[in-house]
């Protein structure tokens, strides 16, 4: 295999890992309510109030609200669902990159941005919603992990880009 096709197959893979992820984390905010309830049971089970009682204090806050919404204002959810939606909308713009790496490299650094972005929007709203700065820093680790395959995916871009024409990457796809 020469160095372009190891490279592609290398920024492909890391892109589908990405896409799976963000799909990941789109579809599991559909069904908020009957997860949280699932999550609780979960943590109950292996006993986890015992140990972790800020945790379950936290569940069952957010259990609650979530099951007061869902039962009085289950137009709230809404917004989780185009949470959701736009997840899914944001992993149908990493196929330009998947089929034409070094034209659409743009894409994978908006990635990066918002990855960078998920930071000062979980340190700003975070406290302002009331959220506990330990769910915060849940929060900011999907940003700082979820920048990484995409920083390796723009400097495996950059290497592709000094391999010779583009015309070759499209002639691979």
């Amino acid at each position: 295999m020469s160095d372009r096709a190891a490279l592609l197959k290398g920024i492909r893979v890391w892109l589908v890992f990405f896409v799976v992820c963000l799909v990941l984390s789109g579809v599991t905010a559909f069904p908020l309510v009957h997860e949280l309830r699932w999550s609780e049971e979960v943590l109950r089970s292996l006993g986890a109030p015992e140990y972790l009682p800020g945790l379950m204090d936290w569940i069952e806050r957010v259990r609650d609200g979530l099951d007061t919404a869902d039962a009085e204002y289950p137009f709230l959810l809404y917004g989780t669902d185009w949470l959701a939606f736009a997840h899914l909308v944001i992993a149908v713009a990493f196929l330009g990159p998947y089929r034409d790496p070094v034209r659409n490299i743009w894409v994978v650094e908006f990635g990066m941005i918002a990855c960078a972005g998920v930071v000062p929007l979980a340190l700003i709203c975070g406290p302002v919603r009331g959220i506990p700065f330990w769910w915060s820093a849940i929060d900011m680790a999907f940003g700082v992990f979820g920048v990484i395959p995409l920083y390796v995916v723009r400097r495996k871009i950059k290497r592709l880009e000094t391999t010779g024409p583009v015309a070759a990457a499209r002639a691979t796809s």
